[in-house]
């Protein structure tokens, strides 16, 4: 695999990819969704399915952060119902990037966030928010878990666009603020880190790529604690609406890209 390093990038190339990275951190503590954009960065930068690769070990070390974080406020009934589908979606993403290509994984992600943010305003507009997350209760609940568990799993395995399709499921469901973090952030280190594997068998992780990993994650670091900081001043409403306009930013980047 032709995985660019270090020497192969520019200073100007270098710098968008570390402030990509710095945006990795931020999203992982405060706006998740919007490393959508730090996605549409590094396939600008980086030929789009090398990037997935070089991308990933960023976002796992911007989801130690979240964890360590927003720890105590995971929902583990809601994660345990996702993990099946998500296995399920993770395959089925791998055997999709076997054959398709950078164009086709755009457009199809592109698409898929764009439906699940519309099927999400949807649904907020015929009924308030829940106090408590609804996630897991009902049969109706556990077919919507399996399916953005799905989507969940396809989109992070093909593009590491995850992020939108879960945060979109898990305002659907009627999490907070601080769930909605602590939730998404064990969820995507756990799915980040099972990828590692399948990314590494499809040579889109190798030694070139994880060199300038170790460059681009002290980025991560200051981006994090920045997100931290900013929750704390965001109320719910606020919260809700960012992650909903950037999922549509990066939806639609993927699209025209």
């Amino acid at each position: 695999m032709n995985t660019m390093t270090l020497w192969h990038i520019s200073g100007w190339e270098f710098a968008a990819l570390a402030l990509a990275a710095l945006v990795v951190g931020f999203s992982k503590t405060a706006v998740s969704g919007a490393n959508t954009v730090s996605l549409a960065v590094f396939a600008a930068v980086l030929p789009a399915r090398a990037s997935t690769g070089v991308l990933l070990p960023v976002l796992i070390a911007g989801d130690v952060l979240a964890v360590l974080t927003y720890r105590r406020h995971a929902h583990w009934p809601t994660l345990w119902r996702l993990f099946p589908a998500v296995a399920a979606g993770v395959v089925t993403g791998t055997l999709f990037l076997i054959w398709a290509d950078d164009g086709i994984v755009r457009t199809s992600i592109g698409a898929i966030l764009l439906l699940m943010t519309g099927v999400t305003l949807w649904r907020r507009r015929r009924a308030d928010t829940a106090a408590e997350p609804d996630a897991v209760t009902g049969r109706a609940g556990r077919i919507k878990a399996r399916s953005y568990g799905v989507l969940g799993g396809f989109t992070t395995m093909v593009a590491n666009a995850g992020g939108p399709v879960m945060s979109m499921y898990l305002l659907s469901a009627g999490f907070r603020k601080l769930g909605f973090l602590g939730t998404s952030a064990f969820f995507f280190l756990i799915v980040n880190v099972s990828k590692v594997p399948f990314s590494a068998g499809l040579g889109l992780i190798d030694g070139r790529s994880l060199l300038l990993d170790v460059a681009l994650v002290v980025f991560v670091v200051p981006g994090a604690f920045f997100g931290r900081w900013a929750v704390n001043r965001i109320n719910q409403r606020l919260f809700e609406q960012l992650v909903i306009v950037a999922t549509v930013v990066g939806a639609v980047e993927l699209l025209l890209t």
